[in-house]
């Protein structure tokens, strides 16, 4: 079987949440475990970041917090690679080359260029108003990621599919004019946690300000468990388990087993929200209990954190050195 290589990449822009965990942090730490005689890296993508960062302290605190969530869920970085996206200098210059053979047609069908796009017409504003290159680019600079580490399967949600598919593209357009160079990625979707809903039934976000934390104190999650929202059926009527966002959440973090059990229990009748909301702020709870003491552990040593990212850095680069070199014979600027 062909040894495969595996990046996945967490943007620091705040503390990771329960859709976070369970659409990627989870499902990519049980690929790593699987997979553990291969190549598995986790990014921190703290240059993806800056468009949505301008203050160097946050940008530094979120980066310490991320890898110290990623390193507090169990992460083994003496197997794995953590580390930071700005410690590769090579992933900034790759992305250069790549601008050369990625049409701009490509670019102005990216989901998140488009969204904005929208967004301004609604308000009958230009067009391009407040698109910075960062976020007209994001999935060139997502694209040398993948490369400079000969990555061949990225864990990703269904709303960075997208992104793989662009890398693809990219990967094609180079390899058809310089000749074969760059690793072709496949992307590696998790179906039943791709999309975990948030405390509104939208997907869970930030943005949305519809997040449940994981690294929090067991009261404020379970403040936050109360304020799903739901419909106005009373205890005893029976619910439809598929069609309330308590039992969505708890499908997601709980066995098997345990999601059959409560969702029989909503069927039956019975079961009022406040319960059920009891019993999936308990889930969460039992679920982050020593992980978050070691996130705390990470917060508090931050030089461990620095190590770990300098050698992740370390490991990472000599491929990507590799991957340039045979770039840059490829188009001419070295022999």
């Amino acid at each position: 079987m062909t040894k495969q290589t595996i990046l996945t990449g967490i943007k620091p822009t705040g503390r990771p949440h329960l859709g976070n965990y369970l659409g990627m942090i989870r499902p990519t730490l049980q690929m790593m475990e699987a997979n553990s005689g291969n190549t598995n890296c986790l990014m921190v993508a703290d240059i993806h970041a800056i468009s949505g960062i301008a203050d160097a302290t946050k940008m530094r605190e979120l980066t310490y917090e991320v890898g110290a969530v990623l390193l507090g869920c169990g992460l083994d970085a003496t197997v794995n690679i953590l580390f930071k996206e700005s410690d590769v200098p090579e992933i900034a210059e790759l992305t250069t080359y790549l601008m050369h053979v990625t049409p701009k047609g490509l670019m102005d069908r990216a989901h998140a260029y488009k969204a904005m796009v929208d967004d301004n017409r609604a308000r009958n504003a230009d067009a391009d108003e407040g698109v910075g290159m960062g976020l007209y680019t994001y999935p060139i600079l997502m694209a040398a990621d993948i490369f400079v580490t000969d990555t061949t399967h990225v864990p990703v949600g269904r709303d960075q599919q997208q992104h793989v598919e662009f890398a693809r593209d990219i990967a094609g357009y180079f390899n058809n004019t310089f000749g074969q160079t760059l690793t072709v990625p496949q992307h590696v979707i998790q179906p039943d946690v791709a999309t975990v809903p948030g405390l509104d039934g939208r997907k869970m976000s930030k943005s949305y300000d519809n997040v449940v934390p994981i690294f929090d104190t067991p009261a404020n999650i379970e403040k936050a468990v109360k304020r799903i929202v739901t419909d106005s059926a009373l205890p005893a009527d029976k619910k439809d388990p598929d069609a309330n966002t308590v039992y969505q959440i708890y499908k997601a973090i709980a066995s098997k087993d345990e999601a059959a059990a409560l969702a029989e229990r909503f069927r039956a009748g019975g079961l009022g929200y406040g319960d059920a909301k009891k019993i999936l702020a308990e889930k969460i709870i039992a679920e982050f209990g020593g992980k978050y003491a070691r996130y705390e552990h990470f917060m508090n040593n931050r030089a461990e954190v620095d190590a770990i990212f300098a050698a992740g850095a370390a490991r990472v680069r000599a491929k990507a050195q590799d991957v340039m070199a045979r770039v840059k014979k490829a188009v001419g600027v070295a022999v």
